[in-house]
Parts: C-alpha cells; structure tokens; sequence
C-alpha cells in the first residue's frame, strides 16, 4: 500500500518538518500489520514528496490467530490487501504520523497551523459508482474541498468484457491544514473499504469524533461514514450521531448520578417493569433494558462503576487512565464526589476530558473539585494517595503483563485507598461478538484479555497481598455459558490493613 504527499512552492521546505521525519533518510517502522517505510521521492526548494510505503505480510496475517479470517483457505492467502488501501494503511498513517496529525510543530509552528498547497496520491482504493457513476472517493473527498480525480482501469486488458476493476488510482489536490488532510485519510480509508481489520468497540466512537471534528458533522454523507467506520453496530453510531449534532445530553450525566444508578445492581437493570434479558448479540456493545430500549455496554459499565463507588461510600475518587472522560463526566456531575481527580498518561487525552467536562466554563466551586494530573498507572504518585477509591475502567488490558506488578504496586501498595474498582473484558465472552474473529482482542492496543477464572486468580492474589477483600460482579447481560462481556472487581481494604504491605 503506498500513499504519498506532495507539496510545492514555499511550503516545499517545510514539509518534512511538518511530518516529523527526516528527508535525509529512509525510516521503518514495525507495526502490528506490517513494517510501514518513509522516504522522500523528491526534496527540493521547489517540490517535496513525502511517500508511506506498508509492507504488508498476506501470509503472517492469515496466519495470525489476531487478523485470521473465517473465510475459505486459499482466499485467506491469496488477495489483494497487501495492494488496496485500507484500514490497515489508516492505521499505518495515524501511527507514523502522529505528531503531524496533532498539528503542531516545534521548529516551524506558524506552518503546522496554516493551509498548504497539498496533493495526495493514492495507487489503488476501492472506489463503488453510485447510479451516475460517481465514484465513492469523490462523493466522500469532494465536499472537503478536495478536487479529486478517480483513474479506472480495465479488470483485465485482454478481457475488455470483464468490465472496470472495483479500484481506482487517487490523487485529491487541495489547500488544506496537514493535519486535517491525514485525519481526514484516516477516517475515510476504511469507509471506502466497508471494513476494519480489527475489532470495532466503544472506544472507536472517541477516535471517531476527535478525527472528524470540524468537518464530519456537516458532510453530507455523514451516515454513510459513521455507520462504516463503526463497523455497522447500531449502538455506537448512535451514540456517535448525538454527540455529533451537540444531543450529547448533560442531563444524562445527571440522570446517571447516585439517584438514576439506584436502580441498576451488579450490571443488570430492573426498573418498575420487568427488565428484558437477552443473550449477547452479533455486536454485543449493548444489552436491552426494560423493554426495547437498548443501553450501550460502555454505558452499563459506567453505571456498573457508579453502583460500585455507591455501595463502598466513597466521596473522593481517581479514575486512572482516565482518556478523554467517560467516566469522569459521571463522576463530576454527582456533587456525592467532593475531590474527583483523573489521570491519564497522554496530555492529549486530558486536554480532550477538560474541553468535554467544559472546565473553561465551570465556576470556581467546580473547578475545585476536579483536577485532571498526567500519570501512569505503573508509576507510584503521591497526589492520588489516601482517597477513597481507584477506579481502573478498562485499564488493566492494555498495560504490558510484565508490568502488571509495578500497577499493582502503585495502585494498593502506594496509592492504597479504601476502594479499588477494576473493570476489563471477559476473553470467553467473545465467541459471542459474531464480527470478532476467533483468537483476536477486542482492540489492537489490548496486551492481553482475561476468562473469568484468570482474572478472579489475579484480583484475589493482589487481594490477599495488600489486606482487601475482592468481590466480583457481571457487567452487561451474564450469559450462562460464557458470562458477561465485561468483570467487574470491586475491592475493599480490611478494617486493620492501613499498614499491609
């Protein structure tokens, strides 16, 4: 897959400061794909060219009980993704691309900000024809500004009557922000694919919106978008659609306070009328509630927390690993939490939880509450030490196994509050999640992924190490055979343990 960036004239220069990579040399990067190569086909005062070559292992990927497909054997070894752009190249731009993604940079700061003359190539992209025999690429780049010109090829020069193959050579040409031009590649690839390589969960929702903004809230096939870069679960485009068009309520950040979780015990709700229970579904990221109504499992898993910190008494709490704050949303909005403090190891993910817990705009009382602190969960901190409780909301999963001890250390040893919540997902309930192929993780940044009985093992043995009591609870439907989508762990510190090592 080859995707490259070319400008000209006086931004030529400033290219490769913009990307962050060095004209002078040819860089390679391991990714969980392939090994992604940057070079500069050409790097003058006049014209810089900056290419993003993935190499990409067919047979490693079939292979991999991560990327395998359920499909016929030969086709899973021979096929054209080493070749068609798709969320594999999207993946590969926003991991070496990063830096140039966020827009900034330190050497020339005034050109990171301001629009360049940019031309984006692309050999070869699924591209489908609408009824006029428009091609998707135009219909998704044109409206943000691009013009765009699709080449089509013959399937087979000596088979004219096989007709246009289903790919087109791309070039977009536009005045653009650097970084809005690989967001915007980022998100569109897939669409133009229908498919993701890798599981599709709530967290996708998130990456969504903060690629999107600025731009996806008005295009006119915004549907079409969200609902292929979700991966087509109902749920989360939903969820996306809202907060898109600014119907991400407030009020159900209240409504999800100590008065509205009174109602939901250990993940499975009940309300005057009786709940309906359902086994998991194709896309398991929801569980029905009273009735028809379908709540999100990221929404339950919430709740899930909320009853927890509820039942414990706890009036100060961290949630650590906090990204753009999920929870912290639900935590401020409940005045039961007097100090509400999230940690995050990314700068880039607290300045997204301060713009959505609109803190700029809060009053000085509130502002006293929260406090948003870069951390990691594997590094002992003093300012989140002595509270009532920890949360850890999908955490565990993506830090490294052989650093599992130095969280534990952190977190109860450390830290030690009186309450510890710990949520991760259940490895036996994937089987249930239809889209998820056999052997994968529910995201690509996930080290590992707990069954029930690995996880119960690791929570009672760090337990019974710092003087707390474990209890476990389903979050989301518990289905008899493989359990809920998501454990919960909630710990107590011992009447006598302050002291535990």
């Amino acid at each position: 897959m080859l995707v490259t960036l070319s400008t000209r004239g006086e931004a030529a220069p400033d290219l490769s400061h913009l990307l962050h990579k060095h004209p002078g040399r040819a860089q390679s990067f391991d990714l969980s794909v392939g090994t992604a190569h940057v070079f500069y086909p050409a790097d003058t005062a006049e014209v810089c060219t900056a290419a993003l070559l993935l190499e990409v292992d067919a047979v490693a990927l079939a292979r991999s009980k991560r990327y395998g497909a359920d499909a016929q054997a030969l086709s899973r070894y021979v096929n054209d993704r080493p070749y068609v752009s798709t969320s594999m190249l999207a993946l590969a731009i926003g991991q070496v691309f990063r830096s140039a993604m966020a827009g900034k940079s330190e050497s020339r700061p005034e050109r990171a900000v301001a629009p360049i003359d940019l031309e984006v190539a692309l050999t070869s992209v699924p591209s489908e024809r609408d009824q006029h025999g428009v091609g998707l690429a135009t219909r998704l780049f044109a409206p943000l500004g691009w013009a765009v010109e699709e080449t089509r090829r013959p399937l087979d020069d000596t088979r004219p009557e096989w007709g246009d193959a289903a790919t087109v050579g791309l070039r977009l040409r536009g005045r653009v922000r650097l970084s809005d031009a690989l967001r915007q590649l980022t998100v569109l690839l897939p669409v133009l694919d229908d498919a993701k390589h890798y599981w599709v969960g709530d967290d996708e929702v998130g990456k969504l919106l903060r690629r999107g903004e600025g731009w996806l809230a008005e295009h006119p096939l915004r549907d079409l978008i969200t609902t292929r870069s979700l991966a087509h679960q109902h749920s989360l485009v939903e969820d996306a659609t809202s907060r898109l068009l600014g119907l991400d309520e407030t009020s159900d950040a209240t409504a999800t306070s100590t008065t509205a979780i009174s109602t939901t015990v250990t993940g499975t709700t009940t309300s005057s009328t009786t709940a309906t229970s359902t086994t998991a579904s194709p896309a398991d990221v929801t569980a029905t509630e009273t009735g028809a109504a379908e709540t999100p499992l990221y929404r339950r898993r919430a709740e899930a927390v909320l009853t927890a910190l509820a039942d414990t008494g706890a009036h100060t709490v961290a949630d650590v690993g906090c990204g753009e704050g999920a929870l912290l949303r639900h935590l401020v909005a409940d005045r039961t939490f007097t100090t509400v403090i999230g940690t995050d190891v990314a700068p880039r993910e607290l300045e997204r939880a301060e713009r959505r817990l609109h803190l700029d705009e809060a009053s000085d009382e509130q502002r006293a509450r929260v406090r948003l602190l870069q951390s990691s969960v594997t590094y002992s901190d003093d300012r989140i030490a002595g509270l009532d409780a920890i949360v850890l909301m999908e955490v565990v999963e993506h830090v490294d196994p052989e650093r599992l001890p130095a969280l534990e250390t952190s977190v109860f040893a450390a830290a030690r509050p009186a309450t510890v919540v710990v949520t991760t997902p259940n490895a036996e309930h994937n089987v249930r999640f239809e889209q998820l192929a056999a052997g994968r993780f529910r995201h690509p940044d996930h080290r590992f992924e707990w069954t029930r009985d690995e996880f119960r093992a690791w929570a009672t043995a760090v337990g019974d190490r710092h003087g707390y009591t474990t209890e476990f609870r389903p979050v989301g439907d518990d289905d008899p055979e493989v359990g809920p989508p998501t454990q919960l762990a909630l710990f107590r510190r011992l009447r006598g343990s302050e002291d535990a090592a």
